[in-house]
């Protein structure tokens, strides 16, 4: 790692889309400073957010029947 990352550096380095990283710098939940049209994603914060991990929203799994028995 070194420096600077692109919105697309940054998607392959979380394992998301691009798209995916621009929202998380709209939601204001990814740091970023904005070149042009680009926007550059710092080293540390980069690093600090996939730390924190992607928290999954909506209904948790529905849990089967069979292991809710006991044996």
């Amino acid at each position: 790692m070194s420096g600077w990352f692109t919105t697309e550096d940054a998607a392959k380095y979380l394992g998301v889309t691009a798209s995916r990283v621009r929202q998380f710098i709209m939601q204001n939940r990814l740091k970023s400073v904005k070149y042009g049209r680009d926007h550059l994603i710092d080293e540390i914060d980069l690093k600090r957010f996939a730390d924190q991990g992607l928290k999954k929203r909506g209904r948790p799994q529905k849990i089967k029947e069979n292991s809710l028995r006991k044996r």
